[in-house]
């Protein structure tokens, strides 16, 4: 397990590979999609405030993917780190690491906490809070700011069982707290009266359960990657931590790209559509994201056979499982297509009982997935660069798609509609762009793929392609 080279991935069948590799993927990403949306059902339909409760929460998606950000710039530098030395047998520095990540993530984690609470209301404005719903954004993020450190680390050294080679327990603990927020959400918030709050202390208090168990099992000196008992965990080697925080640095970039984004959208729905529409945006990103985290999964079973094929120069079975890969991601972005366009009303239903909010969501909702098939194929592309070693041209065309594209349309569309249904028309036309783009580049890479025969050298079309 530690030191094996993976050789099933280049000799058994890529079908049977893809759901070998990307039904535990798919089983975490969508088990931590619905974590995030069931605070968001259950604040919907709090009593009399549910509508402004839950455009409160959509206020604080910015600052929260700000603190998953730093999160990812940790966790996944030291993940990475972590799985290529215990290839090596390296378990000493491997160790070495992992008390590494835990005291960053302490450090991270605490800080955003501070900052956050001393400056909250100025940051939740300027993320587009307004005076009806910055009593709510406080509230919640109050209490998650107070456990910020908990999700650091917690999420981080989940991402850490994983690249250890125990994928199926990083999955159990995910589904655990899935399942167990869904339970603490209702009790806390209907039965114990504490509204919104109750959201966010259900999410703190499952992450608290997790990661204790989490700890335990890193505290078990019998296994190959463990935590010394020593207060040397706390401190920081900061020659490890430069080499970490450079590999989390384009996930960094991506989930900080994504977070002004989110930060510009509220301040144009809330300057064109006021208050109700931020929050139709957080339900429609909340089903959204859904589908999304699907094909992010199929996206984590593709990285290591396309990777690995590309390695061993078996080009064949790298274009089969792209394509196989794409197949299956187009099918679920039809899928979302087919809810977004024909089932918006039943599916914001479950969210709101609001009929402001409910037309607002249906139709921001039809509006923005309305060319969604075609993601599937930029999503699935951008992450084959990637899987190849092609970082720049991957982090290109993450960031184009947001900052490129749709950050100008979020600017001018509403503008010329003199409404809010501009900044929901910008989705689908930056992703056309974005994928004609993906098209462009993926063209070009498969042309020389397409010309080198299974055992060739890359560098015979004059280096990396």
């Amino acid at each position: 397990m530690t030191g094996a080279i993976p050789t099933e991935l280049g000799t058994q069948p890529i079908r049977q590979l893809i759901r070998q590799y990307a039904v535990p993927g798919i089983i975490a990403m969508t088990a931590s999609s619905l974590y995030n949306m069931v605070d968001s059902i259950y604040i919907g339909h709090i009593a009399d405030v549910g509508s402004l409760a839950i455009s409160g929460l959509a206020v604080t998606f910015p600052l929260m993917n700000i603190s998953t950000a730093f999160g990812t710039l940790v966790g996944v530098g030291a993940a990475t780190m972590i799985s290529v030395l215990l290839g090596q047998k390296n378990y000493k520095v491997a160790n070495k690491v992992l008390a590494n990540e835990i005291a960053l993530n302490i450090l991270t984690g605490l800080t955003f906490t501070v900052v956050t609470l001393l400056w909250m209301n100025p940051i939740l404005r300027f993320f587009g809070a307004s005076g009806n719903t910055l009593p709510f954004a406080r509230d919640y993020m109050f209490i998650i700011a107070l456990g910020n450190a908990v999700t650091h680390l917690y999420f981080g050294l989940n991402s850490v069982i994983r690249s250890s080679g125990n994928p199926k327990l990083a999955m159990g603990l995910t589904l655990f707290t899935v399942t167990s927020n869904a339970i603490l959400d209702p009790l806390l918030i209907f039965t114990f009266h504490m509204g919104i709050q109750g959201a966010a202390l259900a999410t703190v208090l499952c992450q608290m359960m997790a990661l204790g168990y989490t700890l335990w099992y890193f505290l078990d000196e019998k296994r190959f990657l463990h935590l010394p008992r020593s207060r040397k965990v706390f401190r920081i080697d900061w020659n490890i931590a430069k080499d970490s925080l450079a590999i989390g640095m384009g996930p960094f970039l991506m989930n900080l790209a994504s977070c002004i984004v989110v930060l510009f959208i509220n301040q144009q729905l809330l300057k064109w559509g006021g208050d109700l529409a931020i929050g139709a945006y957080g339900i429609v990103n909340r089903i959204s994201f859904l589908f999304a985290m699907v094909v992010m999964g199929f996206n984590q079973g593709m990285q290591p056979i396309a990777g690995y094929n590309y390695g061993a120069r078996q080009y064949t079975r790298v274009r089969e499982v792209y394509y196989r890969t794409m197949l299956w991601a187009t099918l679920v972005w039809t899928l979302g297509w087919v809810v977004s366009l024909f089932l918006a009303g039943p599916a914001v239903s479950i969210f709101t009982d609001d009929p402001a909010l409910h037309s607002l969501a249906e139709k921001g909702l039809r509006c923005m997935n309305c060319v969604c098939p075609i993601v599937g194929f930029q999503m699935v592309t951008t992450n084959l660069f990637q899987c190849l070693g092609m970082v720049r041209k991957s982090i290109f065309l993450s960031l184009s798609r947001q900052l490129l594209f749709l950050l100008p349309c979020i600017y001018i569309l509403p503008a010329v509609f003199e409404s809010e249904i501009g900044v929901w028309y910008s989705f689908p036309i930056s992703d056309a762009v974005a994928s004609v783009i993906t098209a462009i580049l993926g063209i070009g890479l498969f042309r020389k793929l397409g010309r080198m025969k299974d055992g060739d050298d890359p560098a015979v079309l004059g280096g990396q392609i």
